[in-house]
């Protein structure tokens, strides 16, 4: 086959894709809102299975924790790192995801969006924290606590998804939402925040998030991913799907290094529940 004949084919498909996606999304189940929303919700989590690495999984209609016990709003998607940090918290038929694991959360809205309801949702993921109390072997040596050489602080990137009948709302900055994916005719367009319009500032918001330091001057080669721009060097012309596969998984290449999992947190957190219900 040509070169050029499998480049066209390529793009032909993810064309097709994203019209079908689309198209799905706008299918209304007329006086059954909640069956709808739920529809909805399942198109967009087979779109993130079919463009993310198969390291990551991908659970509906969870919360998340950290090992200070707080919990967030519930989240409609998560994509978590169920291989590294296998730990799913049940209670009956609710799941709690510990912070540590996950990578992206994203929420899944009609037409109509109610921005303090999303802002105060954004405010319960921001301020779930994560804990630097791991041990694990490395190659040479055993790290524990602050000796771990990763990330100390991460946070998940934050995706809005939302229908519109005419254009593209261009508020996102003011919701908290780091991309903005919207389901309008037949594409997706595609609004990414200040806070990831280029690799530098999306690799310091979501590596350095519960304190900024000096580490990232440390880095090689981190000056230079200020003028490497996700729209500009990231886009495909005229393929919105395929553009934004390159773009999560490039900002997901940025937190690829997972925090190891602190087991001692999450055991003193269940532990000082247990003391405050039997006091002594």
């Amino acid at each position: 086959m040509e070169k050029e004949f499998i480049i066209s084919s390529i793009k032909s498909n993810y064309d097709e894709l994203e019209h079908s996606i689309v198209s799905q999304l706008l299918l209304e189940t007329p006086n059954h809102q909640l069956t709808t929303g739920t529809y909805r919700e399942t198109i967009w989590m087979s779109l993130f299975k079919q463009i993310i690495p198969h390291k990551f999984s991908i659970k509906q209609g969870v919360f998340i924790m950290d090992s200070n016990g707080n919990t967030s709003a519930e989240v409609d998607l998560v994509i978590f790192d169920e291989q590294y940090t296998p730990y799913i918290f049940n209670y009956g038929e609710i799941c709690f995801i510990p912070i540590e694991a996950v990578a992206v959360v994203i929420q899944c809205k009609s037409f109509t969006l109610d921005d303090k309801n999303l802002t105060d949702w954004v405010k319960t993921i921001d301020e779930l924290k994560t804990s630097n109390n791991s041990i694990a072997r490395l190659a040479t040596s055993i790290a524990i606590n602050e000796s771990v050489p990763t990330q100390k602080s991460t946070r998940p990137i934050k995706i809005l998804c939302y229908l519109a009948e005419q254009k593209q709302d261009q508020n996102a900055k003011n919701r908290g939402f780091d991309i903005e994916l919207c389901a309008i005719k037949s594409k997706l367009n595609i609004k990414f925040n200040d806070t990831v319009d280029n690799l530098y500032k999306a690799f310091i918001n979501l590596n350095f998030h519960q304190e900024k330091n000096d580490c990232e001057k440390e880095l090689k080669g981190i000056d230079a991913l200020k003028k490497i721009s996700l729209q500009k060097q990231f886009t495909v012309k005229d393929n919105n799907l395929l553009s934004f596969i390159f773009q999560l998984n490039q900002l997901l290449m940025l937190i690829n290094n997972p925090l190891l999992f602190p087991h001692q947190s999450y055991v003193d957190l269940f532990n000082k529940q247990t003391d405050n219900e039997n006091p002594s």
